[in-house]
């Protein structure tokens, strides 16, 4: 019988094909293959829902019942999952079909870190303590969904300086959607995925107070959730109030993401009460 990691180490390859299809279509142009990109992107996805389900179910039937966001493996998984729905989203939404062509490489390599990495254990574990809370699915959820926000954004912020500006290119780059287009979607990307980190740093603040008695301990992982956060809001605020975008908000953009990766990733390395074992 086929167990959760099989099964998604299999939506690894899916979304893997997804990519490769995403980005013919893009280099041959071929909306066909763009459609059957989003087809087995829309596959992977199921795949993935499932797979995370079913470890949920298995984490019941070895006696720990919790919800699979506990330890790196499961949060890349769940990381992965939020990005897709989030980008079959937008394509739905704007049919702009070769944005995904910049979006569906960051689903893979999230679920590839995940499934492929040596260093990365796939093993059901209980939890500690600390994380036995109601809180923590909600918590876990806002903030991945943060997460993804700011992963599609940084996508199309890549996309804003790889187009061209000059209309008479007509080389690959040009067959992107519109700066206009692509700056849009960057700030409401940034918009969705600031409106989750900022409920999941809340949600998170009342979590470590019912678990640890305080609110703020300035924790390497808080401490960076909050750059984080400071580094979106500055990004907001220098849209809106400053009138700032195309590549201005570009670059900020893609400097917000680097701190979503290291609050992510590298507080790991520092000791607190966040690090994924």
């Amino acid at each position: 019988m086929m167990n959760s990691s099989m099964l998604l180490s299999i939506t690894t390859f899916v979304y893997a094909f997804a990519s490769v299809l995403y980005i013919g279509a893009w280099t041959f142009k071929k909306e066909i293959l763009a459609k059957l990109g989003m087809a087995v992107l829309v596959l992977g996805f199921a795949s993935n829902t499932a797979g995370i389900g079913l470890r949920w179910i298995e984490s019941y039937q070895m006696g720990y019942g919790h919800a699979p966001f506990s330890n790196m493996y499961e949060s890349l998984v769940f990381f992965s999952w939020t990005v897709a729905a989030l980008y079959i989203f937008v394509e739905f939404k704007y049919r702009e079909r070769i944005i995904g062509v910049f979006a569906t490489p960051l689903i893979f390599l999230a679920i590839a870190y995940a499934s492929l990495s040596p260093n990365i254990a796939d093993k059901i574990t209980p939890l500690i303590p600390a994380l036995k809370s109601n809180w923590l699915i909600g918590h876990v959820i806002t903030c991945f969904l943060g997460y993804a926000g700011f992963a599609v954004a940084f996508g199309f912020s890549i996309m804003y300086l790889v187009k061209p500006e000059n209309k008479d290119d007509h080389g690959l780059r040009s067959r992107l959607p519109s700066l206009a287009v692509i700056d849009e979607l960057t700030y409401q990307m940034v918009m969705f995925g600031f409106l989750f980190l900022t409920i999941g740093i809340i949600t998170g603040a009342v979590w470590a107070n019912s678990a640890w008695g305080t609110y703020w301990s300035w924790d390497p992982k808080e401490t960076w959730s909050l750059i984080t956060w400071l580094i979106y809001a500055t990004l907001l605020h220098l849209r809106m109030v400053r009138g700032w975008h195309g590549k201005q908000i570009a670059w900020v953009s893609i400097l917000g993401f680097m701190a979503v990766l290291f609050t992510y990733f590298g507080v790991n390395l520092l000791p607190g009460l966040h690090s994924y074992a």
